[in-house]
């Protein structure tokens, strides 16, 4: 019988341990992959920075170059071509300004704003920071558009040192666009192959994860292949230490299972011998007393000793037979190829003699493509179970009765199934008694345990057991299994 799933058990699955695993490598990769990349743009907005402030110190130093002083006044000899080149790319925009400190314009763009010095400034130290220019002059609220840019500042002094040199501030600053895209330009190539190296990685951890947990696979396919009766050990050829000590313990489990089984096994078989010898010897002995005594009042109590006898044997016959077909027990029980329908036709055939004494017609009828039927199971319970089935159908079909055990084959299920035309069973009690000790007749001397015995050997083997009631009277007892790919094809 395939196992049972738990819902409950189910619902409170929770992520597969490659997951887990896979996750627990992957988060601490994505952190350092996000750090670095926080890393690398900082760090590509300090080269590009650099690389804008020598570009603007070198700009400053050129402007200052083309700064002449002439007797009290300045020659400034900046053509117009250089200014044009300067502002000739709107998008990398260029501002300088030319001053005169505390403040005094001389050339270039008003719109710059006085460097942040403390204190007295050096000659010809560049003094670099950001800005936001204001590209409106007239603006003077704070919603005025403004530009971020890089600016840097340069004083000097022109003119000879005994001359009264003239101090100077040249100003050059630049728009911050071309410095943000070449960091972002700097960052890409820098996480292009960080990424590709990350994912490489995650495939290599993938799939190493895979190799580690292909023997932890393993193991789950013995124990979810394996029947329900199959109590080996379980084997792996090579295994983590941690998997090893984890079949170790399930194999000694199943040792303790197996030899639990045994010794009920043979428990089962002691109390058979002992139970059975003494109620043998008990009716063989009130049999004769009858016989001998010519008392009535005496044989009618010898018969009532004779009855109980009779019923004592019969409840201890099944009580044993429905141990055997306990799972615990099955488990201990070899698999074999049983042929459905031959072994109909034995049972059949060993109770016609007893059919004939009842005046009951029994007959075995099997459809032409259920021949040779097969399933696995343990044969001696199977044909316990049919056993059951026919004698319970002997028993309460009446004198004058015909009984018919039928196989049939399906697409996708095997059958038996024993039909009679006796008086039946009331429909409300047809589920009932598959319960223990439950009768649906007062009619006899049964002990409500045929048909619970049918029910167990029957799921045991992975099949089901249905009561039909025929019409106009009568009983259909279906014993169905799940045609597998394991099974053979019926000979047509």
């Amino acid at each position: 019988m395939p196992p049972v799933k738990d819902s409950a058990t189910q619902n409170n699955v929770g992520i597969s341990l490659a997951r887990q695993l896979l996750l627990w490598v992957l988060l601490p990769q994505l952190v350092l992959w996000l750090a670095g990349g926080i890393a690398s743009y900082q760090l590509a907005s300090r080269y590009a920075e650099r690389a804008i402030d020598s570009s603007l110190l070198q700009a400053s130093r050129s402007l200052a170059r083309q700064l002449k002083p002439i007797g009290s006044g300045l020659l400034i000899d900046f053509p117009r071509a250089a200014q044009d080149i300067l502002e000739a790319d709107p998008s990398d925009r260029y501002y300088y300004m030319v001053s005169s400190p505390p403040g005094k314009f001389i050339l270039g763009n008003q719109l710059l704003p006085s460097p942040s010095v403390f204190g007295e400034p050096n000659i010809n130290a560049p003094y670099s920071e950001d800005i936001h220019l204001q590209r409106n002059a007239s603006a003077k609220n704070s919603s005025a558009e403004s530009e971020p840019m890089r600016m840097v500042s340069l004083y000097l002094h022109i003119g000879e040192k005994d001359d009264n040199p003239q101090s100077l501030l040249v100003q050059v600053a630049r728009s911050s666009a071309n410095r943000q895209e070449l960091a972002q330009r700097i960052l890409v190539d820098m996480l292009l192959p960080l990424s590709s190296l990350m994912l490489l990685m995650t495939l290599i951890v993938w799939l190493g994860i895979r190799a580690g947990l292909a023997p932890l696979a393993r193991l789950l396919q013995q124990v979810e292949g394996r029947a329900p009766m199959d109590l080996a050990p379980l084997q792996l050829s090579s295994a983590p230490k941690e998997l090893w000590s984890l079949v170790r313990a399930l194999n000694t489990l199943l040792q303790t299972v197996r030899d639990n089984v045994a010794q009920q096994k043979r428990f089962i078989g002691d109390a058979a011998h002992q139970l059975r010898t003494p109620l043998a010897g008990l009716k063989s002995q009130t049999e004769i007393a009858m016989e001998t005594t010519q008392d009535p009042e005496l044989r009618k109590r010898l018969g009532r000793v004779h009855e109980s006898a009779v019923r004592s044997a019969h409840v201890v016959t099944q009580l044993l037979t429905l141990a055997r077909a306990e799972p615990e027990s099955t488990l201990t029980h070899d698999l074999q190829d049983v042929n459905l329908t031959a072994l109909a036709q034995d049972v059949t055939a060993a109770l016609v003699p007893r059919a004939l004494k009842a005046h009951i017609d029994l007959g075995m009828e099997a459809e032409a493509n259920a021949q040779a039927l097969h399933i696995q199971g343990n044969a001696l319970l199977l044909r316990e179970a049919l056993m059951n089935v026919i004698d319970n159908a002997l028993h309460y079909a009446g004198a004058h009765a015909q009984v018919t055990v039928r196989t049939f084959c399906h697409p996708e299920t095997l059958g038996l199934e024993v039909e009679d035309d006796g008086p039946g069973i009331d429909s409300g009690q047809l589920d009932r008694v598959f319960e223990r000790f439950v009768r649906a007749t007062d009619i006899g001397s049964g002990c409500g345990l045929g048909l619970p015995i049918v029910k167990e050997i029957i799921e045991r083997h992975g099949g089901q057991v249905h009561l039909l009631a025929v019409r106009p009277h009568g009983l259909k007892v279906r014993m169905l299994w799940p045609r597998t790919k394991l099974q053979k094809e019926p000979a047509l």
